[in-house]
């Protein structure tokens, strides 16, 4: 049971980030590991999820013309989610060794689109926040096709597209947060994905 990349495949982030911002990484976990997480989804998937919202603190609101996916906050002490965390501490320790980023904290939810569901254009961070560093979405969607949307679209400041990029099972995004505004256009189908910020020391959760 892998719980943490090989040195070549964070060498291999660590140049994207530098030279673009931004990496989309097939297959790095191992298939087992990406169906346990999807089951954790869809295990009473309507008793767990709670409406997500927009904003922070006392300005958190749910805006359903903006967002309408669920979450549900990963848990440590849940085997499989403590195995995504242990790969994502692994990332952080590797990125901070190559670039010295200086990533401290990493927060993440499992996001359950349903069918119709959608988040508009965003940033995970007000420029100049550094709360937010380093964004990352993993995928557990088997047997995608073109006609179940859901895709996560990346542009750049000027808000021209970059790229469309499916939510493919066992699809990593890794990007700059303050940087790429994104969006996850509507679904047809159930979407499920694990979405994922690292933060420095001293920053506050959320934007």
């Amino acid at each position: 049971m892998i719980c943490e990349f090989s040195e070549s495949v964070l060498d291999g982030i660590a140049d994207a980030l530098v030279d673009r911002g931004y990496i989309c990484v097939d297959n790095l976990f191992e298939p087992e590991v990406v169906v346990r997480l999807r089951d954790k989804v869809f295990t009473k998937a309507d008793e767990t999820f709670k409406p997500a919202s927009i904003g922070r603190g006392q300005e958190q609101h749910r805006n359903t013309d903006i967002r309408r996916d669920s979450i549900r906050w990963l848990e440590p002490q849940c085997a499989v989610d403590n195995q995504y965390l242990s790969l994502m501490e692994s990332l952080k320790n590797g990125l901070n060794r190559r670039l010295f980023m200086g990533l401290f904290d990493y927060e993440s939810h499992y996001a359950l689109y349903r069918p119709g569901a959608f988040y508009k254009k965003h940033v995970d961070a007000l420029k100049g926040s550094q709360n937010r560093i380093l964004t990352t979405v993993f995928f557990m969607n088997p047997e995608w096709q073109p006609d179940h949307g859901g895709v996560l679209k990346l542009y750049e400041e000027d808000d021209s597209l970059i790229e469309e990029l499916a939510p493919l099972m066992g699809r990593l995004v890794i990007f700059l947060s303050e940087r790429f505004p994104h969006e996850v256009m509507p679904t047809t189908v159930d979407r499920a994905s694990i979405a994922g910020w690292f933060r420095v020391a001293g920053s506050q959760h959320g934007f």
